[in-house]
């Protein structure tokens, strides 16, 4: 840890400065979860929707009317009961205490908000430059650093048990939830009951389910207690049920490992452990920018292709400052926004944070944030900003005629991965174009 940084971080802290929270982007107030008892209504004979599902002003008729039932809110709720007894009897065959099931499942129904939020997810059309606006903005990156004064002893304590710098570990709680201000308030056994009723991702939902109970049988946490977002991350740096069994730590030795109070401690220790497991390399960088040559080859680019410092050092790549780019074992030149954006040499640390969350720009924008905590200045080249974010239907259109080409074997799905773009990178060199595998408008133009 730079005890330069924490020093100047501890001075900016105490001397009075107004606190930089980040704002959150929902209300804090948790919501109401449907209750058994809760009477659904349906629209008027007139067939006008109402305004409310149900009114809370006294209805005042002379006689009792009849309730009128949503029956496909009715058959939901019974489909639900079926699918959890026989949850229940799978739940149980695994091990998990008949008292921690019903304790888990008391009062749980179907969220229908769950399923809504899980089939109309917005659709991912923004640019890298527009997501890393946001992800290491200003505020963050200032709250990040107030942060790292405020915990400094206890990150110098996980940083030394676990070889995670600790700017790297802040960069996760960061961006997983704005260093702690939005945990989420949803209730993780309903949402993740309703996902796995709901029958798309049932058996990865049923897994979690059954880990979630398994932490509750370990008394870590309290059924209600146990909150986190609609899909089931839990706590500070968003862990599923599984990932915390295999990774959450007791770090501040209180007997539970508790990564949804107040107290961070438990979660930046796990998240550490979680990054270790996988094969962080203490003192080896993410990622570093660099500036490629004149005539330099952009076929060698994208993450398949890995060398050493000395490979890359005869091809004329450098540090943006002039200097020779460091050895830090194999590495690749990755190019997110095209040759006319930010040159990366990416590390194996790269692929390690990965493992939280494969997109390259979450990977991109925890690295960036980690090294702006720890005092770096903003990237040196710029970004392409003209260009637009592609819509999921032109990325489909992209992978299906480049396989109508036969230069795409991979599935259309609308992810530019790397195989993706290593397609796309062939296309270019067909062409004529710069084969840097950026997927744009343009490309998509000429594939046309």
């Amino acid at each position: 840890m730079r005890k330069d940084l924490i020093a100047a971080c501890i001075a900016t802290v105490t001397l009075g400065l107004p606190a930089m929270a980040l704002p959150p982007l929902q209300s804090p107030r948790p919501e109401l979860r449907p209750s058994a008892n809760l009477t659904i209504v349906t629209a008027s004979s007139q067939g006008s929707p109402l305004a409310v599902s149900r009114s809370l002003r006294p209805l005042l008729r002379s006689a009792p009317q009849p309730i009128v039932i949503d029956a496909q809110v009715a058959v939901a709720q019974a489909d639900f009961a079926q699918w959890q007894a026989e949850f229940r009897n799978r739940a149980l065959a695994q091990g998990i205490r008949p008292a921690i099931f019903d304790s888990a499942f008391a009062g749980v129904v179907v969220n229908p908000r769950v399923i809504t939020r899980d089939s109309n997810q917005a659709e991912f059309s923004r640019t890298l430059w527009e997501y890393l606006d946001g992800a290491v903005s200003e505020v963050r990156i200032a709250n990040g650093r107030a942060a790292l004064a405020r915990h400094a002893d206890t990150l110098a304590r996980i940083e030394r048990r676990y070889g995670v710098e600790a700017e790297v570990v802040l960069a996760v709680w960061g961006l997983e939830s704005a260093y702690g201000a939005m945990r989420g308030n949803s209730d993780i056994i309903t949402a993740m009951a309703t996902l796995a009723h709901e029958g798309r991702r049932r058996d990865f939902f049923e897994a979690e389910l059954i880990a979630a109970m398994r932490i509750l049988q370990a008394g870590d946490v309290a059924p209600r207690q146990m909150t986190g977002s609609w899909a089931g991350a839990m706590g500070h740096t968003q862990f599923m049920p599984t990932s915390y069994l295999a990774h959450a730590v007791d770090f501040n030795g209180d007997g539970r490992r508790d990564i949804w109070s107040d107290d961070p401690t438990d979660a930046l220790a796990s998240t550490a452990n979680y990054l270790r497991h996988h094969g962080w390399t203490t003192g080896q960088p993410w990622g570093v920018e660099v500036v490629l040559p004149q005539g330099f080859d952009y076929s060698l680019t994208g993450e398949g292709t890995k060398r050493g410092a000395g490979f890359w050092r005869r091809q004329g790549v450098r540090l943006t400052n002039g200097a020779q780019v460091p050895d830090h074992g194999q590495a690749a030149i990755l190019l997110p926004a095209g040759h006319r954006g930010v040159a990366l040499m990416i590390f194996n640390n790269f692929h390690v944070i990965e493992r939280y969350n494969p997109a390259d720009a979450y990977v991109i924008g925890i690295g960036h944030l980690a090294d702006r905590i720890a005092g770096a200045g903003p990237f040196r080249a710029s970004w392409p900003r003209g260009e637009r974010g592609l819509s999921r239907a032109e990325r489909e259109e992209f992978q299906r005629r480049l396989a109508a080409r036969g230069m795409h074997n991979g599935t259309v799905d609308g992810i530019i991965g790397p195989q993706t773009a290593d397609s796309v990178r062939r296309f270019q060199a067909s062409v004529g174009l710069v084969p840097d595998g950026f997927a744009s408008l343009g490309v998509l133009e000429r594939l046309r």
